[in-house]
């Protein structure tokens, strides 16, 4: 069976993010002074296909910890569907 897999890695809460800073500064510049945090991350669309949800979840998880994100500075979620 076919599943997809939304991911979404982003930097962990504790840590400084530049690109963030960077935004709320450039919307500030825009006169969009409501913005008061901004944090960047990244969004992957996996389509995998497995013989169960389980499995393909497990899939998944293991291509994000080894592979699409950081432990170290990142933590990641994701959702699928059928």
């Amino acid at each position: 069976m076919n599943y997809t897999a939304e991911i979404n890695v982003m930097p962990l809460k504790e840590l400084l993010d530049p690109q963030g800073k960077a935004v709320v500064s450039g919307l500030k510049n825009l006169g969009i002074n409501e913005a008061k945090d901004v944090r960047i991350g990244k969004h992957i669309t996996i389509q995998i296909e497995a013989e169960n949800e389980e499995q393909a979840k497990t899939k998944v998880d293991t291509a994000c910890k080894k592979l699409l994100s950081n432990p170290v500075m990142e933590y990641y979620e994701f959702t699928m569907h059928s």
